[in-house]
């Protein structure tokens, strides 16, 4: 007697689980950061917060009037962006509330704009030089970039470029998340090898050197692979050789001209 295997159900119920514990983690840590990334430059004047040495307070607190402008508008936009992020990908929020979403999606998209042209203005003026310049300076023009060509999607309906699009310009805005994650784990890990007086100075400075470029490039490798996971369009390095009508249509035009 043949028996008939009842289909895996318990395969796809793990995956979502862990997608939504996924989801989960990525929405409390952008929440959190934000909420921090924003709280602790709302409590007194950058000078102030300079001699308190708070953040990146002591860094622009000297700066020309347009720069310290810049920088405020950085966190406050930054921040909403890091915030609402993560709700353009509840599925429940886009299926039920379809106009929320949009809305969000807006306000999400102005928010990265202002912050990536306030974050390349930064950029310009970074503690570690070139490697700062060079490393914010690409994440922020990246990060408006990758924005720009989802709402372009959105704009022309196309649903599934939108999506990958828009997944690679959170995986930008998350950058906010990481570095400070990496910022930790670099701190720790050379604690036990420097010594000195200065030597907490000098942990700092040596951690905070590669986040310029490692807060976000792991992010976009990641956010590709799931691009390539779900089956949406991804980025090719090279072009996709032409098919067999694709060279007949093509040598046709060629004749013809």
């Amino acid at each position: 007697m043949t028996s008939i295997a009842p289909p895996a159900q318990s395969n796809k119920s793990s995956r979502h689980g862990s997608s939504r514990w996924s989801w989960t983690w990525v929405a409390f840590s952008s929440l959190a950061v934000s909420g921090y990334f924003v709280g602790q430059y709302a409590q007194g004047t950058l000078d102030s917060l300079a001699h308190r040495e708070v953040g990146l307070a002591p860094d622009y607190a000297s700066r020309a009037l347009p720069i310290q402008l810049a920088f405020y508008f950085h966190i406050v936009f930054a921040g909403l962006a890091l915030a609402l992020g993560p709700w353009q990908f509840a599925k429940r929020l886009r299926g039920r509330r379809p106009r929320v979403h949009r809305g969000m999606g807006r306000a999400y998209l102005v928010s990265v704009w202002i912050g990536s042209a306030c974050g390349f203005v930064m950029s310009m003026f970074s503690t570690v030089g070139l490697l700062g310049f060079f490393g914010f300076g690409s994440l922020a023009v990246l990060w408006g970039w990758t924005s720009w060509r989802g709402y372009k999607a959105i704009r022309e309906r196309d649903i599934r470029s939108h999506q990958a699009w828009m997944i690679r310009s959170f995986a930008l805005t998350y950058a906010a998340v990481t570095l400070r994650l990496w910022f930790g784990v670099l701190i720790f890990a050379q604690l036990p090898f420097i010594q000195g007086e200065n030597r907490f100075d000098v942990v700092l400075t040596e951690a905070y050197a590669p986040l310029p470029f490692l807060c976000w490039l792991p992010n976009i490798v990641i956010a590709e692979l799931m691009i390539r996971r779900r089956g949406l369009p991804a980025l090719h390095l090279t072009t996709a050789p032409a098919t067999g009508a694709g060279k007949r249509s093509g040598q046709a035009e060629a004749t013809a001209r």
